[in-house]
């Protein structure tokens, strides 16, 4: 019984767990002892094998998020039985607060974090997303938890970790806080989350870290130095960054003065359809083609470009299970239409207004600033603002807004009844590359059919991801148009709440967060670009663009200032 228990385990298999469990709770019983012990022996046996494989790289994340499906499920059928005796559970190796920050909505990362964590034997409380500062302390208290864990993808997130650090010291707390997400990093980390904690503060870069920090913070003989040699390389990054003066920057003016100059004989024609289109139920089966399934691997911390990964020596065999599981659920959620489809895209005049838009909606003219490299340029390269992709009269952009996400919260709620995270993660994952499948899908309908620049546009998918196409749909928060604060006035120009159902959280992450929005540029010579760092004197000019106080600027500005 043992070794089935084991295999179900390291092979990721539920068909049989509860009857197996069922049968090594009944010998125990037989022979005079607790339910409890079925967890303490066999299933924690079985766990064991499961992280040593992956922390030895011979087992991927996609087995292990399966093997802690099967552990949750004997787990639960346990459960009723060691109620029943009044019996605490078996000690973990400690006790763990999980939280996505207020404002931030998305949760993959840090539910596979979890995931993986539990089948390393420590106990996870996950409040869940856009969780208040006071709730994660208030958690960490009435569960005498060892350590915090911060999860945030959108740069708003950082400053709202920054504060739950300094409400943490505040309350006297002195667990260790352990920082993870796509936009955080440990420099970041060292210099404005550690300074406003005294306790352990660690970046965790990912999944596979995360067990190893983890455990060496709750272990008797390792934590000091761990926490010691943190702190010291953490004191050497800010002591590093506290030696350079900011970059040298270029001034604003003169940086507009090297501007891109478009050609404008180049410019698109007027749209063939201009103004609001709204589409409020998208065929799934169309969007399924123009899936870029790179980042969805990647998602699963399997690194590798598509459809090469799928023979890669070292992962393929993994990231051809997962790919397989995805098709039989993407087949799935088409066909019974777990997920609903929602766009609304609009065309709209233009003109450029200095390093501004000004776009002409039904509710009148909208100006729309936009952010302009400073970085010093070598001779013939420009200091680009994404205004530069627009005539002075006579122009137009466009915005979008697509979601796939109504319609997932009633299968989620049913994976998680049934204790199964990873269905729950692959849902999630599909619905996320849906939503940038119908991003681009809205685009190539735009450039063909509704703007009709590009009537004869045959690209590959392959051709697409590479941007092969004429023009760009910069987003919000991304390196052209790196401020998420632009969203509500996207939003508002569109309606898109009225016409999509995605709604803006405080700190401007999109809800459902299977959702894309951004802007069209119709020009040929527009580019993707990054504004990188800027100047206070950009800083000021934008501040007074948005009709902002000048600290709001900078907050929302953060990531890109030159300090």
């Amino acid at each position: 019984m043992k070794r089935r228990l084991e295999h179900a385990l390291v092979k990721g298999i539920d068909a049989h767990i509860v009857e197996d469990t069922e049968e090594a709770r009944l010998a125990i019983k037989a022979a005079g002892r607790r339910p409890i012990e079925v967890i303490e022996g066999p299933l924690m046996d079985g766990m064991n094998v499961v992280g040593d494989l992956f922390g030895s790289g011979k087992m991927f994340l996609p087995q292990v998020v399966k093997s802690a499906r099967v552990m949750k499920k004997a787990v639960a059928h346990l459960f009723p039985y060691i109620e029943a005796e009044k019996e605490k559970g078996a000690k973990g190796k400690g006790k763990i607060i999980m939280a996505t920050v207020k404002g931030d909505v998305h949760d993959i990362g840090k539910n596979i974090v979890g995931v993986v964590l539990q089948c390393n034997g420590f106990e996870i409380v996950d409040l869940g997303v856009m969780v208040p500062w006071a709730d994660i302390i208030k958690a960490a208290k009435e569960h005498d938890a060892d350590m915090i864990g911060l999860s945030g993808l959108i740069t708003p997130s950082l400053d709202e970790m920054v504060t739950v650090a300094e409400e943490m010291e505040k309350a006297g707390l002195s667990i260790p806080l352990l920082i993870g997400g796509a936009t955080t990093s440990k420099t970041h980390t060292a210099l404005r989350i550690e300074t406003a904690y005294s306790g352990p503060t660690v970046h965790v870069l990912d999944a596979s870290r995360a067990v190893g920090v983890a455990s060496t913070l709750v272990s008797d003989t390792l934590k000091e130095k761990y926490v010691a040699d943190t702190r010291a390389e953490y004191d050497a990054i800010r002591a590093a960054r506290a030696g350079k003066t900011a970059k040298q920057l270029t001034p604003l003016s003169e940086a507009r003065a090297n501007g891109f100059v478009i050609d404008p004989a180049l410019k698109p024609p007027a749209p063939l359809q201009p103004g609001l289109h709204i589409y409020e139920d998208w065929d799934l089966a169309d969007l399924r083609r123009y899936i870029d399934w790179t980042p969805f691997f990647r998602a699963w911390e399997l690194h590798g470009t598509y459809p090469s990964i799928l023979s890669d020596t070292v992962v393929g065999q993994s990231a051809s299970s997962l790919f397989a599981d995805a098709q039989i659920m993407l087949d799935t959620i088409i066909a019974e239409k777990w997920l609903t489809a929602k766009a609304v895209a609009a065309l709209w005049p233009a003109r450029r207004q200095g390093d501004s838009i000004i776009a002409i909606t039904g509710k009148g003219e909208v100006e729309l600033p936009f952010l302009r490299q400073q970085v010093t340029k070598r001779q013939g390269r420009a200091n680009m603002c994404l205004a530069d992709f627009i005539s002075d009269k006579d122009d137009w952009i466009g915005g979008f807004a697509v979601t796939t996400g109504h319609g997932i919260e009633t299968k989620l709620a049913e994976f998680k009844a049934a204790h199964d995270d990873y269905n729950d993660i692959l849902l999630k994952a599909l619905a996320d590359r849906l939503a940038e499948a119908f991003a681009e899908r809205m685009h190539a309908f735009v450039r063909q059919e509704l703007w009709g620049y590009a009537p004869n546009e045959q690209l590959t998918n392959e051709a697409l991801i590479k941007e092969e196409y004429r023009g760009i749909r910069p987003a919000p928060g991304y390196p052209a148009c790196p401020d998420h604060s632009l969203k509500p006035i996207l939003f508002d120009m569109l309606d898109a709440t009225c016409h999509t159902g995605i709604e803006l959280t405080s700190s401007f992450a999109m809800t459902p967060t299977a959702a894309v929005s951004g802007f069209y540029f119709g020009h040929p010579q527009a580019e993707y670009f990054g504004v990188a760092r800027i100047d206070e004197d950009q800083v000021s000019d934008y501040a007074a663009r948005r009709g902002l106080e000048l600290d709001r600027a900078r907050q929302y500005l953060r990531p890109n200032l030159n300090d």
